[in-house]
């Protein structure tokens, strides 16, 4: 049960991580031509990302799919054990779905609401950009640290290749076979 909290707790960090991405993402710098040459895309599949999330001396890494329609939705899925679907984010510009599927539970909030506990504040774009490897500071790596609550955590993503403008996946799952719980208490 403690690992599944921090399987969970990964998911909430990677959907909530968009907080500081424009400020603290990177410690490299982006070249003018990769700024002037980033394409228009519309839809952007990163498969195989790695995720690690380090709080109070815990570290716990999985792989994770991201899927975007830009400016519409973003799925990501957090598979940790042998590529089977744990935990699954669905993010839109108004409100962010948490599918807990080990436990049969979801959970839905605002971007007001989460941002109730985590600082710097979460917003779309941010999420947008990290969901399609689109970083202003790279599209290989991102580190994110920010505050939840009291603690300090640090999310970092190693990206494999993007893949933009390919048939993605992107409906909503069927939330009706799930218990919904209020979100803060995953919050």
């Amino acid at each position: 049960m403690n690992k599944y909290k921090y399987i969970l707790f990964l998911i909430a960090s990677l959907a909530l991580a968009g907080c500081g991405a424009k400020k603290k993402a990177v410690s490299t710098l982006p070249s003018a031509a990769a700024e002037k040459a980033a394409p228009a895309w519309h839809t952007c599949l990163v498969q195989g990302a790695r995720a690690t999330v380090k709080t109070d001396g815990t570290k716990l890494s999985a792989s994770i799919t991201m899927q975007t329609v830009r400016d519409s939705m973003i799925v990501m899925s957090v598979m940790p054990l042998l590529g089977m679907e744990m935990l699954r984010v669905e993010a839109t510009p108004l409100e962010v779905l948490v599918i807990d599927k080990i436990h049969g539970q979801y959970g839905k909030a605002t971007y007001a609401e989460i941002n109730r506990k985590l600082s710097p504040a979460v917003n779309w774009d941010v999420l947008q950009q990290i969901a399609s490897a689109e970083l202003p500071t790279g599209n290989e790596r991102a580190r994110m640290v920010y505050n939840f609550g009291k603690q300090v955590i640090e999310v970092v993503i190693d990206y494999p290749a993007r893949k933009t403008d390919v048939p993605v996946r992107v409906s909503a799952q069927r939330i009706d076979r799930y218990t919904q719980v209020d979100i803060s208490k995953w919050l």
